[in-house]
């Protein structure tokens, strides 16, 4: 190994195990969107043919998020592209009332108001312009898994 293998970090600062890597049809939009709605953060650009994003990231409160636009050539769609999306995006936040409502002034659909849950957190729905859905919720109970079972089976929210 070479000296600089030996000082090149094999999971970068700031990266998680796993970062979300979404495709968005207009991810300069994508990102501009995510700035207004979840204060993200610009991280880098790398344009791609046709003045397109080969890729981008930013950072949403300590998680990176990677995008880029659709590319057919390349296996890229996005969700319109696709019918919808199997996948939420979960946000772990201070105030879930006040994110769902600056998602919403953004421009994202409400798909479900903030509510508490069962489970311990007061918890929303939104899908942004993008078509991925975005959850969100502030914990606000510890719940014993028992209890969670319990509820569950009553219906509870």
């Amino acid at each position: 190994m070479s000296t600089l293998e030996n000082t090149v970090k094999p999971v970068e600062d700031g990266m998680h195990t796993i970062t979300p890597h979404l495709v968005c049809a207009g991810a300069a939009d994508a990102i501009a969107f995510y700035q207004r709605a979840f204060g993200a953060v610009e991280v880098m650009r790398l344009p791609g043919p046709g003045g397109k994003l080969a890729h981008a990231s930013v950072r949403i409160g300590d998680s990176m998020l990677m995008l880029q636009d659709e590319f057919p050539d390349w296996d890229a769609s996005g969700p319109a592209a696709l019918g919808g999306t199997p996948v939420t995006i979960h946000l772990s936040l201070p105030d879930v009332d006040r994110a769902f409502e600056r998602a919403v002034e953004a421009g994202a659909i409400a798909r479900m108001a903030p509510a508490d849950m069962f489970w311990g957190d007061r918890y929303g729905v939104v899908e942004d312009p993008f078509g991925h859905r975005w959850s969100m919720a502030t914990h606000i109970r510890d719940v014993s898994p028992e209890e969670m079972a319990a509820a569950m089976q009553q219906g509870s929210p």
